[in-house]
């Protein structure tokens, strides 16, 4: 039996939807902003995919048998 994670599956739909949106974004932005203003978006992706990932890790973790 696997383990929930600490996102629920709304959470998770919503944290894959935002990865996307700001992943997508970035090389949009970078084409017609001149500065460097379009890392925060990578940065943001970066750090969601971070929490999905983290989420994956511990729905994967077995459950402690009692």
């Amino acid at each position: 039996m696997r383990s929930a994670g600490f996102l629920s599956d709304r959470q998770r739909r919503f944290a894959w939807l935002g990865f996307l949106l700001a992943a997508f974004q970035a090389p949009l932005a970078a084409k017609v902003i001149d500065d460097a203003s379009w890392l925060f978006a990578v940065v943001v992706a970066l750090l969601v995919a971070t929490v999905i990932l983290a989420d994956d890790a511990q729905r994967r973790r077995p459950t402690p048998s009692e």
